[in-house]
């Protein structure tokens, strides 16, 4: 499991070790990632989402642990601003971490869940259903995290082989990746919601789709139907947007 010294990642690996799985976390932060092995009773390895190397390395650790049955694919990058005021940094660094951590892992996976199947789980985000303003360069990773996801369900399905691919899009959460972001203007549209999800829900929310076939799970769902519409009609939501936007300002500097 990637990207789970912390947030989303720390909980479904609680939840999975609870269930009598051998967990393997991953993770940049050497210090962190072998601190929440411990904590976790799971087995930790420092590792670059980004590196397909490092999926490679991950995967043989797995296998010498048994048989691999769960790939959780949850390392994720969010930087707001528009983009034109990205960095060139920047930019590569959520392209590189959201969409090629999430191929790579997925690459990863198959190879050692093929011949006996198994669920792969990507972790998208409510950004991936339609136009986030002062976020667009993260909704386009987290979009092509989606697309990715259910295209690659078809292309196992037409092989035949048993991996049921899942991707999780949950809304703005109580997580480090957001609160390191929090002072940005730009992030006012993830405090539009009157309370942010956390990690424990979200964490409960993928347990429920790795027990079952289904491919995508928006949470909550109110507002991935609003996401959605806005997709559909975007000359329509983007002023509903920018009220949306206005609201959460005024819930971003209160909790500044």
């Amino acid at each position: 499991m990637t990207g789970a010294a912390r947030g989303f990642g720390r909980e479904i690996a609680r939840r999975l070790v609870a269930r009598g799985h051998r967990v393997v976390i991953t993770d940049l932060d050497e210090a962190a990632v072998a601190a929440t092995a411990a904590e976790l009773g799971a087995t930790g390895i420092a590792a670059d989402a980004r590196i397909a190397a490092d999926h490679a390395r991950v995967a043989a650790a797995a296998v010498e642990l048994g048989t691999v049955g769960v790939w959780v694919n949850n390392a994720g990058v969010l930087k707001a601003g528009k983009v034109w005021e990205h960095s060139d940094d920047d930019i590569a660094l959520m392209i590189d971490a959201n969409v090629h951590g999430v191929i790579h892992g997925s690459r990863a996976a198959i190879g050692v869940m093929r011949r006996r199947g198994g669920h792969l789980l990507n972790i998208a985000s409510m950004s991936a259903h339609g136009p986030v303003p002062g976020l667009a360069v993260y909704a386009a990773s987290k979009s092509a995290v989606l697309n990715f996801t259910t295209s690659l369900q078809g292309d196992l399905d037409l092989d035949g082989i048993p991996i049921r691919a899942h991707a999780l899009c949950p809304d703005a959460a109580d997580t480090a990746l957001v609160r390191a972001e929090q002072g940005h203007r730009d992030t006012a549209i993830l405090h539009s919601q009157k309370t942010l999800l956390t990690p424990g829900a979200v964490a409960d929310a993928a347990m429920g789709l790795l027990d079952g076939k289904r491919l995508v799970l928006s949470l909550p769902l109110r507002r991935a139907v609003m996401a959605r519409s806005g997709s559909v009609l975007p000359s329509v939501a983007l002023p509903v947007l920018a009220r949306m936007r206005a609201q959460g300002e005024q819930r971003r500097v209160a909790g500044s």
